[in-house]
């Protein structure tokens, strides 16, 4: 089974035999809301003991980086149970300042016999240059792993998992525009941590069907399909650097979600903590519907895996 975790009193990156245990930690974001991130971390830091690492609770709260699922499965395990694992948490804070868009999210997530991944996000999204500054969506998830990494005594292999996702979003665009204000997201998605290189890099790949709008924040449409990668390079034991990449799915009546980009940097702070900083571009805000985008900003990222 994959497992991405720190240990130590630094993150450090490790390979055991066909567990990669694989340890990094990613999110995204910046400014002022730099002291809301701390407040978060003070208040984590007084719960207890965890351990930071990818996956990352993303912003629909599926383990994966922010936007993209990856294949593995969240939360560590625990002694002597083999039915359900710990519980990780995610929270995020964006800002994309060209629309004066203000994007939280708050997520749980745990797996279930080694295997199965479930997760919950709520998303606040305060858009009022849009008409709406009270946007709420509601997220939950569901993914299987098919296929371990390394699986047939190979190192090759790559970790493969289906999943879907069903939200539902309350906002005054959707009735505005005609839209749905649920739907679902299916995807499969392939990851693996290449340590045949002079630095570990972990790549991932997927196929999304997708009927959602501005990731499913603006409302829900017809299905599209899409595809969205991730790949981080290690340098030393306790940073990840990264980009990871979304493309924009055609969604029915003219709709085309613009194409979503971050470069991300992570840190492992210590053996309980990750937090993440990156750029994030979503497009260009001005272009309307046929390529739908919300422009660029910051994000930070803390995120804990008890």
């Amino acid at each position: 089974m994959k497992r991405c975790r720190m240990n130590g009193e630094q993150g450090e990156f490790r390979v055991n035999g066909n567990k990669s245990v694989l340890k990094i930690g990613e999110g995204i974001m910046k400014k002022s809301n730099f002291v809301r991130a701390s407040i978060l971390v003070l208040v984590i830091w007084a719960v207890g003991a965890v351990h930071g690492g990818v996956p990352l609770n993303s912003l629909d709260g599926t383990g994966g980086i922010a936007f993209n699922p990856l294949a593995f499965t969240s939360g560590l395990d625990i002694e002597g149970n083999e039915w359900i694992s710990k519980p990780q948490i995610g929270a995020w804070y964006v800002q994309l300042s060209e629309s004066n868009i203000k994007w939280s999210s708050y997520s749980l997530s745990l797996s279930v016999a080694k295997r199965v991944e479930l997760s919950y996000a709520f998303n606040l999204v305060n858009a009022k240059d849009y008409g709406d500054n009270n946007i709420e969506a509601n997220t939950v998830g569901l993914k299987i792993r098919l296929l371990d990494e390394n699986a047939f005594d190979s190192n090759w292999v790559p970790a493969v998992a289906i999943g879907v996702k069903y939200r539902h979003t309350d906002s005054n665009t959707t009735d505005l525009f005609g839209l749905d204000d649920a739907g679902f997201n299916y995807y499969i998605v392939a990851s693996k941590l290449i340590t045949q290189l002079p630095l570990p890099v972990l790549v991932s790949a997927g196929v999304q069907r997708s009927d959602e709008v501005v990731y499913g924040v603006v409302g829900h449409n017809h299905y599209g399909t899409g595809v969205f990668a991730n790949i981080d390079v290690l340098p030393s034991e306790n940073v990840a650097i990264g980009v990871e990449y979304r493309q924009g799915v055609k969604v029915g009546d003219g709709i085309e979600n613009a194409d979503y980009w971050n470069g991300h940097v992570a840190w492992f702070v210590t053996k309980q903590l990750t937090l993440v900083g990156a750029y994030v571009n979503t497009g260009n805000k001005d272009k309307g519907f046929g390529d739908l985008g919300v422009g660029d900003g910051f994000v930070l990222s803390a995120q804990f895996q008890f």
